[in-house]
């Protein structure tokens, strides 16, 4: 199957929230309440956040297609925690589920290290539910570590990972 990664650009909103919302509800069925997992995937609201990143040009989003149709997104900054100042941070890498397992991931991830690397970051960092063993493990494949860092999210827990670069 062929696949192209480009940067997100106006228009792309309603891709990436789709992407998104359909990843959660497949990813996180078994970590979140099924309440909090149906409004935190409500298209709608999702789509509008897309919208206000691109139209204020927040963050570097990716788009990564198979066979011309949107497959997963990717969006990275400078991370947000006070404690981690020269870190950049991976916000989300998000795929549909019907090509899981096929090496979309690893491809986006080294885009967006390559570019992370490329803005003059040596490190980075995420956050993930500490219950989603899937993620971790494709996580720690690709090099990240985490050295037991937690925060409450939703009614669950974040593990912050990092690498360096």
């Amino acid at each position: 199957m062929g696949y192209k990664i480009r940067k997100v650009q106006e228009g792309d909103q309603v891709a990436l929230a789709y992407i998104q919302t359909e990843s959660w509800k497949a990813a996180f069925k078994e970590i979140l309440p099924e309440e909090t997992l149906q409004k935190a995937t409500e298209i709608n609201r999702a789509t509008a956040m897309y919208q206000g990143l691109l139209d204020e040009h927040i963050g570097n989003g990716y788009l990564l297609e198979v066979n011309g149709a949107p497959h997963c997104i990717a969006w990275w900054d400078q991370a947000r925690d006070d404690d981690m100042p020269d870190y950049a941070e991976l916000i989300c890498i998000h795929s549909l589920q019907d090509n899981w397992g096929k090496g979309y991931g690893t491809k986006m991830m080294e885009k967006v290290l390559g570019d992370i690397k490329d803005a003059g970051y040596t490190k980075v960092m995420l956050w993930v539910f500490t219950d989603n063993n899937r993620a971790r493990k494709f996580y720690e494949a690709q090099g990240f570590v985490t050295y037991g860092k937690t925060k409450p999210c939703f009614e669950t827990q974040e593990i912050c990972y990092e690498k360096n670069l």
